[in-house]
């Protein structure tokens, strides 16, 4: 049972997540559902984030979490599960809004990242009620709190 991560830093940000972080953070999500995956995370600024959120979404301003899925081929077994473009000026910006620990948020975008990419979504409410409670266990067992306890309040 494995987790294969890429780690890519495209990023002058300080104070990233380590590698064994964002590893164990991915363990931590993707194990449950499946035994093996191998998963880029891409660490980008502002204007990658802007870019690809733009031409994938329609929305013209960076975002936190981008997830891109990979599709296998019919016939072809590969453990590619996809790639994650995290935006590190938003996660930070966003933590300091939400008075969330940066490690804490890192970890939840991450998390809810690598959900979507086994599928999870948070299009309606009932999918996004079964996400979030799925992100929530994966969090807490990690030793973090509820993320979305700020926001509800």
């Amino acid at each position: 049972m494995a987790v294969i991560l890429d780690l890519q830093l495209a990023s002058s940000a300080a104070d990233l997540p380590g590698e064994a972080d964002i590893q164990q953070w991915l363990q931590s999500a993707i194990l449950p559902f499946q035994s093996e995956a191998e998963v880029t995370v891409r660490i980008v600024d502002n204007s990658e984030s802007q870019q690809l959120n733009s031409d994938y979404r329609g929305k013209d301003k960076p975002t936190n979490v981008l997830s891109f899925p990979f599709q296998c081929p019919p016939g072809i077994e590969l453990a590619l599960l996809g790639d994650l473009v995290i935006c590190a000026p938003v996660v930070a910006a966003e933590a300091l809004e939400q008075g969330k620990s940066l490690q804490a948020h890192w970890a939840h975008m991450v998390v809810h990242g690598s959900l979507h990419l086994l599928g999870f979504d948070h299009i309606n409410d009932d999918d996004a009620q079964q996400m979030e409670a799925e992100e929530v266990t994966i969090l807490q067992q990690l030793g973090f709190t509820n993320p979305y306890l700020l926001d509800n309040e």
